[in-house]
């Protein structure tokens, strides 16, 4: 008996145009076109082994069998891969991350992009950057982004289509970018992005107005970093985000990912900026704050912020690489 194994890695993104809400047609794929950066500093490294003895998948997440909905979702993608190269096998899945699980780091975008390549590697497939993007997508849409390092756009697909791939455009050194995570609570978060996702999809009176509006924000975002403005790039992306968290929290009920302490590091960027250091604030679906600032100004911003009231700790990223493959057997 064979056992085709590949271990990959790959690290978050974090959204600077944000995707918020699916499109209704079944084929997990966004509503409105987003745009963020891949970080290195923070990464997932998943092992991926089909092996003939195994009569059920098995997924260790941070070594511990991981809950029944995370292990659904590793079983759908492993599915899919099964498929497309005409076999049964199951595999056996160890991933583990250097940051906090499900609280708000894009922990799932890494998570299902290093899994993407890893079970195609494994199963001899095709892992070209799209290839993986779209798998990623299929099960995790922000993991699409994963797939590719520096800044990349996830687009909206063509209604009745199913492929959907993101699409870099520029690489992790075009802009002198430092992005200071403020993390504000350790552990889980109490609602998850996709169930947060389709309350606020359901319920919420402003997420028409979000769907309409995004797309300009993302040109906006999209334009900034082509001209490496980090400025006009900060106020796009600060706009985004509170766009996005005001259609959950206007949700019924109304959806807060924020804690105490992400409001006092919102506080403390405004102040930052009236003190004429360049920072500008954006918050996934989580408590943390992620704040963009330059090179220079870094330190002096990460050590602000490390002050404030409520701030466990913070890590200090930069844009990176994509998913790439560890060893393969």
């Amino acid at each position: 008996m064979t056992i085709r194994a590949a271990k990959a890695t790959a690290h978050p993104n974090i959204a600077l145009a944000k995707y918020w809400g699916k499109r209704a047609d079944g084929v997990n794929q966004p509503a409105v076109p987003s745009l963020s950066v891949t970080l290195a500093g923070m990464a997932t490294t998943t092992t991926v082994a089909f092996d003939p003895a195994l009569t059920e998948d098995t997924f260790l997440l941070g070594g511990a069998p991981a809950d029944e909905v995370a292990h659904g979702r590793v079983v759908k993608l492993l599915d899919r891969v099964r498929r497309a190269a005409g076999i049964s096998t199951r595999a056996r899945v160890e991933s583990g991350n250097d940051f906090p699980t499900a609280s708000g780091l894009a922990s799932s975008a890494s998570g299902f992009s290093a899994l993407a390549l890893a079970a195609l590697s494994a199963a001899g497939l095709d892992t070209a950057p799209t290839q993986v993007s779209d798998l990623a997508r299929r099960i995790s849409v922000s993991a699409a982004r994963s797939a590719f390092g520096g800044f990349v756009e996830l687009p909206v697909g063509s209604p009745g289509e199913g492929d959907l791939a993101a699409i870099p455009i520029a690489p992790p050194e075009h802009l002198a970018l430092r992005v200071v995570v403020a993390v504000t609570r350790e552990g889980p978060k109490a609602v998850g992005s996709t169930d947060g996702m389709e309350h606020t999809v359901r319920t919420s009176p402003y997420f028409p107005a979000w769907v309409a509006s995004a797309p300009a924000l993302c040109a906006r975002v999209r334009e900034a970093i082509l001209r490496r403005d980090l400025e006009a790039l900060g106020v796009a992306a600060e706009e985004s985000a509170l766009a996005m968290h005001a259609t959950s929290i206007a949700a019924r009920p109304g959806l807060l990912y924020w804690t105490g302490g992400t409001v006092e590091a919102l506080e403390e960027v405004r102040r930052l900026r009236a003190r004429g250091l360049l920072a500008y604030a954006t918050i996934d679906a989580g408590p943390h704050v992620k704040v963009m600032t330059t090179p220079e100004d870094e330190p002096r911003v990460t050590a602000a912020l490390a002050e404030v009231p409520g701030v466990k700790r913070t890590i200090v990223a930069s844009p990176g690489e994509g998913a790439r493959l560890l060893d393969r057997t």
